[in-house]
């Protein structure tokens, strides 16, 4: 019995102690890995989209959908700062992305109308009620998107992949 007994009395001591290891062997670790903050390796930095080479704006004033991608200068600007690989991909993946919302919306919305825009900084929202709403594209982070307008509420940047 005493035998039986000390059996368990070890598993339980074990059950107990395993918890504490795993903390301590936790807590021990760096919270803030050190990093190389003196190296300003162009990979590492985040990249900001560079601003449009135009100025223009484009107003719509009826229900669309707004399809906006880099202009020819800002988009050679966008492959000089980003790696190639990781360029030739998310050109690749925005491709698909525009195309495919553009199947989308002919299939399920035939009756809104797309406008694509290149060479165009800023868009100008006229909502039915006179109210306008002006958005600059050198905000939007993204080199191309989708405004969706209906001609009454503010326009919406809608995610491409999920345009169903």
């Amino acid at each position: 019995m005493k035998d039986k007994l000390s059996s368990v009395n070890w598993w339980c001591f074990l059950f107990l102690l395993l918890p504490v290891v795993l903390y301590i062997s936790c807590s021990s670790s760096p919270r803030n890995p050190t990093t190389d903050a003196g190296k300003n390796d162009d990979k590492n930095i985040l990249k900001q989209k560079p601003p449009s080479s135009f100025s223009d704006t484009i107003t719509i004033d009826f229900p669309a959908a707004v399809l906006y991608t880099p202009d020819s200068l800002q988009f050679e600007k966008l492959k000089a700062i980003t790696d190639t690989l990781i360029f030739e991909s998310i050109i690749h993946e925005y491709f698909y992305q525009m195309k495919n919302s553009r199947i989308v919306l002919k299939k399920y919305y035939p009756r809104i109308k797309i406008i694509a825009v290149k060479n165009a900084r800023y868009l100008l929202f006229k909502k039915a009620g006179g109210q306008k709403e002006y958005i600059d594209l050198n905000t939007k982070n993204d080199p191309s998107g989708i405004f969706i307008f209906d001609g009454q509420k503010a326009p919406l940047l809608v995610d491409m992949t999920n345009m169903e």
